[in-house]
């Protein structure tokens, strides 16, 4: 059923208005805008990586449209962890404000830190620790620890008179994480004790039964699949999982071989844990990847980028012999991660790639190489029974992840009509401990194109993909200004067709015939005679060859 967009009333006084921005129903560009007297609190701030039907484009941001006239209003940005669909797009919003104030643990706002630098933008900062509790304009936020993928994840409990909303950002509960950090169930206990009257929760894994595995489970699979490897070992995870590359650089340490860090952001993103305490670097394990080059093929690790298939980084250019690190047989690469939905083809077809060049590929589906860093759907029950909220938004997920994660809900008590199953710009407003929908804003897609921000269209996509996958066509007359009548062509130009140009040459006496025909009815106008001519060739070209290609027509006057 197609969105109905309605503009939600003017916010009543007392009243918490919650707008995601990015995030449901989809993984990634994750953002909610929350609203109190006047005043926005924005948590998360991410992106979204393109799908094989968005050619070209770089990044998908949160569409700040609802938002931009209000940028005076935001009295901070709270950054739940360090994951790229969660702070990928800050760059993007301090480019239209520079000093909108970061709030974030420190693993968190090093790496965003990092990347606002190559942005030249500077940034006011608020480190913050679990425990913590900060008063950010009406919004008094608290902050919890919850174990993820990366160290340092936070939750925010975001209390004002209208009630007390909690945000988990993506989370698990692995009960054995390698730094330690669990998910601090006493503060949900004491949250819910409480009484959470809104709660924001990932249901990125709401559809995978049971618990998710401990991320303790892997360190020995690698350090087997290292062990045995006979020649060079290639590890691919991403840029910011600092537990997997810890895990590794372990391994690694343990079979004698030494590790090289490929990829701009993997280098980067490491640097910045190390010199912060959460990755501990065993004495003489890292290399120089130009040095690693000259050990023996069994003492080397690579630690690269691209394990989501993506066609710039490290490892789908390996897999193209498009790297100085060219696998063979005899090599291990090993997919340390999952697949986020719609990589799925990208990353088979490096699996692929790598498969041909002799390479032995290990990944998810065939060993214990990778855990999710999300909650499934045994965790989240523990925590609706935990917390016992009012009114829950499932966030952080595709359409099928939030139903998932409603139905849990549900089956812990929780009402149908409590359980809101929105999607991005759905406008909920909270009071009283009821949360409804009073709103529905039209939320687009914004495309980074290169160094152009938003001026990419759908229709533009739909341009690019049309001339992937039908070709293009361009015919090129010369009329006579007075008469109309053709003094040169029609020139026919094709692209992207596997007949020989010699097939267009039947079509040139129609085109002729069209503009002769128009010219008879008085037609002189250029644009018209275009449009002539792009619906003759179009209909012989649907007829005649059965595709729909791009057609520019050009007449020119003399």
């Amino acid at each position: 059923m197609p969105t109905t967009v309605y503009d939600p009333p003017a916010l009543a006084q007392g009243t918490l208005r919650v707008i995601p921005l990015g995030g449901l129903g989809e993984v990634g560009r994750n953002m909610t805008v929350f609203e109190y007297e006047g005043k926005l609190l924005i948590v998360d701030c991410g992106v979204l990586f393109p799908e094989e039907h968005q050619p070209g484009v770089d990044l998908i941001l949160p569409d700040f449209e609802p938002i931009r006239h209000r940028l005076d209003d935001i009295v901070g940005v709270v950054l739940t962890h360090g994951h790229e669909d969660h702070i990928g797009a800050v760059p993007y919003l301090l480019k239209l404000k520079a000093d909108i104030p970061l709030i974030g643990s420190g693993l968190t706002l090093a790496l965003i830190e990092a990347k606002l630098k190559e942005h030249r933008i500077r940034p006011y900062t608020l480190t913050v620790k679990a425990g913590q509790r900060e008063q950010v304009g009406p919004f008094d936020l608290e902050f919890v620890a919850v174990n993820h993928s990366i160290p340092d994840a936070l939750a925010v409990a975001i209390r004002t008179p209208a009630g007390l909303v909690l945000a988990t950002g993506d989370f698990k509960m692995d009960q054995l994480p390698l730094d330690g950090r669990i998910t601090d169930l006493r503060a949900f206990a004491r949250l819910g004790e409480e009484g959470v009257d809104l709660f924001l929760v990932d249901s990125t894994n709401a559809d995978v039964p049971g618990f998710t595995p401990t991320e303790r489970a892997i360190g020995p699979v690698l350090d087997q699949v290292i062990a045995k490897a006979p020649r060079r070992v290639v590890v691919a995870s991403f840029s910011s999982h600092v537990h997997r590359v810890q895990q590794v650089l372990d391994a690694a340490h343990a079979n004698g071989r030494r590790v090289a860090l490929l990829g701009r952001s993997m280098v980067r993103n490491m640097g910045i844990a190390a010199d912060l305490g959460y990755l501990n670097v065993p004495d003489g394990v890292l290399i120089d990847y130009k040095k690693a080059r000259d050990l023996p093929d069994d003492k080397i690790v690579y630690m690269s980028t691209g394990s989501q298939g993506e066609p710039m980084a490290v490892l789908s250019r390996m897999a193209n012999l498009d790297h100085a690190i060219e696998p063979g047989e005899g090599d291990t690469v090993i997919l340390a991660s999952s697949l986020i939905p719609g990589n799925e083809n990208a990353v088979y077809r490096v699996i692929d790639g790598l498969t041909k060049l002799g390479a032995t590929v290990v990944h998810k589906g065939n060993a214990k190489v990778h855990v999710s860093g999300h909650a499934a759907a045994g965790e989240l029950l523990y925590c609706y029974n935990i917390l016992k909220p009012k009114n829950v938004l499932p966030v952080h997920g595709e359409y099928r992840h939030l139903m998932a994660n409603a139905k849990l809900a549900q089956e812990t008590g929780i009402p149908a009509e409590k359980t809101i199953l929105g999607e991005n710009g759905t406008v909920v407003d909270l009071r009283d401990g009821r949360a409804e929908v009073v709103g529905q804003l039209d939320i687009g897609f914004v495309y980074v194109d290169g160094s152009s921000v938003g001026e990419i269209t759908d229709a533009d996509l739909k341009d690019r993909r049309i001339l992937g996958e039908e070709g293009f066509i361009s015919v090129i007359v010369v009329v006579d200004r007075q008469t109309g009548k053709i003094i040169s062509g029609p020139e026919v130009h094709a692209r992207g067709f596997a007949e020989d140009a010699a097939v267009f040459e039947s079509v040139k006496p129609k085109i002729a015939a069209a503009l002769a025909e128009a010219a008879q009815s008085g037609v002189r106008d250029t644009h018209a005679l275009s449009q002539v001519v792009r619906r003759t060739i179009g209909r012989w070209v649907n007829q005649s060859l059965r595709r729909r290609p791009m057609i520019v027509p050009l007449v020119i006057e003399a």
